[in-house]
């Protein structure tokens, strides 16, 4: 799959996960650097932000307005993953005081290479957004054509409500 970051085609790694399909088995680490797998995920609605580098304009406000949705949705756990440390995305979060959604790095390319969200010759992630159902199947995928571009969050939204 391709997508463009200021015109410029950039090739995944391979095609993401349509809708339908089990998570993949991937590995991230969340704030206390502690290993999260696919299983851990599994039995909560969860919406999955996927953002190239927390620290870029578009990535910190696509992060900042799922943190702001959070507490519309008690039930559904937010997600945002990102190649960024552990340490980068725990920086970020004190600068922007954003304190609710989860950060989770995928600074070992995992999550990036089992999603087919990888840009391999930048070593980031293609912004998405994934949410799956209790049982760990997508249900609603948005791949980001042009990467500076932000996702289309209603969309996201309403297909959350739909599981609820």
């Amino acid at each position: 799959m391709e997508v463009t970051r200021r015109g410029e085609v950039e090739t995944l790694v391979g095609n993401p996960p349509e809708v339908g399909v089990e998570l993949p088995h991937f590995k991230i680490f969340n704030a206390q650097n502690e290993r999260i797998k696919t299983r851990d995920l599994i039995g909560q609605n969860t919406l999955i932000s996927v953002v190239p580098d927390i620290n870029t304009k578009t990535c910190s406000l696509q992060t900042k307005k799922f943190n702001k949705t959070m507490d519309q949705y008690p039930e559904v756990r937010f997600i945002t993953v990102s190649t960024n440390t552990v340490k980068q995305q725990s920086v970020w979060c004190a600068a922007e005081d954003v304190s609710n959604i989860e950060m989770m790095s995928d600074s070992e390319e995992s999550f990036g290479y089992e999603m087919k969200l990888l840009i391999p010759n930048t070593g980031l992630l293609a912004r998405s957004i994934f949410i799956i159902d209790a049982t760990g199947t997508i249900v609603y995928r948005q791949i980001v054509p042009e990467q500076v571009d932000e996702p289309n969050y209603l969309a996201a939204l309403n297909a959350l409500k739909k599981l609820l």
